[in-house]
């Protein structure tokens, strides 16, 4: 279909689905930022853990109110739980812990952001997407640019294994769950998911949180409001939003987003620290943005 062809309809979709991308993407960069807070008062499970019994408080009203579905079949639930421990348990856990072991932000940036190379790969060899080779290539340049932008923060000498390995965790959890996710529960209702994957990972973190770091919170109105941004802003309407969009579109295209969230993470502490971005990150932030632009553009006849 041609420009001209273009009914009310599409552009409506295309700017629905604009403001879901630039949302999700300037929530889950400040995300970095509302973490590197909330753990300076709570060791990463116990964080967590308070995380969920927010998220469960604010979503259980939300769906008995609205009747939001549950999942209709054993095996729904089965993928709906699967999907949730890959995405917050295995993820969240493995991010958090890393930091907590002693790997900088920056690292932590570089090394998830091979996710959607990895994204790439997979939906190209098993879920049968193909990419032309101007998106391949702008998988490769967005990582390189991320690479460029936290290039200043790392330090190689702080990666430990057993901080590596949580990467590693972290990395393989959030790749797995947003292709389980696409795959296995396209159609079950996002509230009442996300309300039992809060549920089945405040679980499984609650008894690490005890017994690892014994629970201890210095309770602090600035851990109060990371939860409340993470909680809604980001495992609940990011969450939703990042679903909404891979129902929508290609798995590797709405992933390559993923580049920019260290955009905003650079300009937030800008404006909140006054921390300059060097050279470096000025010309990872061009780099980025011409490589998420050839990976999410598609050429039109």
């Amino acid at each position: 279909m041609s420009r001209r062809g273009y009914s009310t309809q599409d552009r409506t979709r295309g700017w629905f689905e604009t403001t879901l991308a630039w949302y999700f993407v300037s929530v889950w960069g400040s995300g970095f930022l509302a973490t590197k807070i909330g753990l300076h008062y709570a060791a990463p499970f116990t964080f967590l853990t308070l995380r969920f019994i927010f998220g469960i408080a604010c979503l259980l009203p939300v769906v008995l109110w609205t009747r939001a579905p549950l999942p209709a079949t054993g095996r729904d639930w089965l993928h709906v739980i699967i999907a949730g421990l890959l995405m917050h348990a295995l993820h969240l856990g493995g991010s958090h812990y890393s930091q907590y072991l002693g790997i900088s932000a920056g690292i932590v940036a570089v090394l998830l952001s091979v996710q959607p190379v990895l994204t790439a790969l997979i939906a190209s060899r098993w879920m049968g997407e193909r990419l032309a080779p101007r998106q391949w290539a702008g998988v490769m340049l967005g990582f390189a640019g991320v690479v460029l932008i936290v290039w200043h923060k790392t330090a190689v000498s702080e990666i430990t294994a057993g901080g590596l390995t949580a990467v590693i965790v972290s990395l393989a959890g959030v790749t797995a769950g947003t292709l389980y996710t696409r795959a296995f529960c396209p159609r079950v209702d996002l509230r009442s998911a996300a309300l039992v994957q809060f549920a089945v990972t405040g679980a499984v973190l609650a008894p690490l949180a005890w017994g690892i770091e014994g629970f201890a919170v210095t309770w602090a109105w600035p851990m109060l409001a990371a939860i409340v941004f993470l909680v809604i802003g980001a495992s609940i309407l990011a969450v939703n939003a990042l679903h909404t969009l891979m129902r929508r579109g290609a798995a590797t295209r709405v992933t390559s987003l993923l580049y920019l969230t260290p955009i905003f993470a650079v300009a937030l502490e800008y404006l909140m620290f006054d921390i300059v971005p060097g050279t470096l990150s000025m010309a990872g932030i061009a780099v980025t943005c011409a490589g998420v632009a050839m990976v999410t553009t598609s050429r039109r006849d």
